[in-house]
């Protein structure tokens, strides 16, 4: 599997580098996906800007490395898939589980608003 991987001070930009995201692949995207997150990164950016096609395994690999991220209070966002992979996410309905954004940009904005947010809910605490 062809990825990129830039670490930011708050976050992760995972860049998958394929066209497909389907059954070969799915489990190495897992796996690399918990390996971020046991690495103490708390934030990812999964961008899928390059990836043309997703199934269902696909989707369950999405569905991993939002529940890892999630679970210590972080964000995972998905950011600028293609058309068919968006309509596979409306379709299955996980649109309303998943965070997606258009572009790096918007998900870098919602991982700070998303932080402050987290902040805030600490204090009143």
């Amino acid at each position: 599997m062809k990825y990129a991987v830039d670490k930011k001070e708050q976050y992760v930009i995972f860049t998958l580098q394929e066209e497909k995201l389907d059954s070969p692949l799915s489990p190495v995207l897992k796996s690399e996906l918990l390996t971020v997150h046991a690495e103490g990164y708390h934030n990812l950016i999964l961008d899928m800007s390059q990836v043309k096609y997703a199934d269902s395994s696909g989707l369950s690999a999405l569905l991993v490395g939002h529940r890892a991220f999630s679970e210590d209070g972080g964000i995972f966002i998905i950011s600028s898939p293609q058309e068919h992979v968006t309509k596979l996410i409306k379709i299955s309905m996980l649109d309303k589980v998943l965070n997606i954004a258009e572009s790096q940009e918007e998900a870098a904005d919602a991982i700070f608003i998303h932080e402050i947010d987290g902040s805030k809910e600490e204090e009143e605490n």
